[in-house]
């Protein structure tokens, strides 16, 4: 099996469990970090009609009418482990639904998001885990039960006026669920999903919003942090170029990002299997394209891909390994007024 790349062997079954769940629940920050971060992360602004003069992007909700994502994740990785040329391969889909509660007398919205369903077609160390929760059983695998504790999550945002995440709930039943099977891993949890850091994951769907109207040609940036304890951090740069409307009149915004992976420091806790001793990762090339619709005041659909390369340094067992990682991520969104949850035949 491998860890961040890494091939673990000689350890017990308890341990051997331990680390895919490790594996496994870093693989789901990074897709959560992926789709707040990189593919929705404007997923409400509305353009003008008139691709030459200012326009002003606002966010647009409509009480009590839910919209639903559908996003998918590919990614390929290519290590290279004590000599050994490795590569892996998944795809991963989350069904999401977005529902604007309401809007207090200060303009704050509160908005739940809920993880509809998931699909996903992983391997680790060679070993092929499928799950689909849109069929009946779901699949049985050692990581189904975690797996099935994503599906049906939910959490409830507020959003003030400025189109910043105030507060945060649902995380307290989310770590329930999640530690159901695998109690040792509750330390780890709270430290890696506090409710600062599930802000953070939010945080850059609203913050790219620009503070003053542009017109097509026009750029503004983002800097965005999210520290994940003994993980550690990802430093992403977003800049974001509006080029007006297409042929159909879905507004286009380019999407260019700078991603830096920053190793935890001494003091960041474990509770992990493994311990990252030094990295450098960075992101090589990324870049997406975002389609508005205007009328609907929400992304119509979306792409960004992410490539990334470096090395680490990881201690398993009081022994340090180098990896050498090249990894390619393209990530999809396609948003509709319909649940796309259908059973399989």
């Amino acid at each position: 099996m491998f860890i961040l790349g890494i091939q673990v062997q000689n350890v017990g079954p308890v341990a051997r469990e331990e680390m895919s769940f490790a594996l496994f629940l870093e693989e789901f920050i990074v897709l959560r970090c992926r789709w707040f971060v990189a593919i929705p992360v404007l997923a409400f602004m509305v353009a003008s009609a008139r691709a030459q003069a200012p326009v002003e992007l606002k966010w647009k909700f409509e009480k009590g009418k839910p919209f639903y994502q559908e996003m998918t994740t590919d990614t390929t990785q290519k290590m290279t482990v004590m000599g050994q040329n490795i590569t892996q391969v998944q795809k991963v889909t989350f069904f999401l639904s977005w529902t604007p509660v309401d809007k207090d007398k200060d303009g704050n919205w509160t908005v739940k998001q809920k993880i509809e369903g998931l699909a996903m077609e992983i391997e680790i160390g060679g070993n092929k885990i499928p799950f689909d929760s849109r069929k009946d059983a779901g699949g049985t695998n050692p990581l189904s039960d975690f797996f099935k504790a994503l599906v049906g999550s939910e959490f409830t945002l507020t959003i003030d006026k400025d189109m910043k995440i105030t507060k945060i709930e649902g995380r307290d039943e989310f770590l329930k669920k999640l530690v159901k099977e695998n109690q040792a891993m509750e330390p780890l949890l709270r430290t890696i999903l506090s409710d600062e850091a599930l802000k953070q994951m939010s945080d850059p769907a609203f913050a790219a919003i620009p503070d003053k109207p542009v017109k097509k040609g026009d750029t503004w940036e983002k800097k965005m942090t999210l520290n994940m304890g003994p993980i550690g951090s990802f430093e992403t740069n977003y800049k974001y170029t509006y080029e007006g409307p297409d042929e159909k009149k879905l507004h286009k915004i380019k999407v260019d990002s700078t991603l830096k992976y920053v190793p935890p420091g001494p003091n960041a806790g474990s509770g992990l299997p493994f311990k990252i001793l030094k990295a450098d990762l960075n992101s090589k090339e990324s870049k997406g394209e975002i389609l508005f619709d205007i009328e609907k005041g929400r992304v119509a659909s979306s792409n960004m891909t992410m490539k990334m390369a470096g090395t680490l340094t990881i201690e398993i067992g009081g022994m340090s390994s180098d990896v050498t990682l090249d990894q390619t991520q393209t990530t999809t969104v396609k948003t509709s007024d319909e649940n796309p949850i259908t059973p399989k035949k």
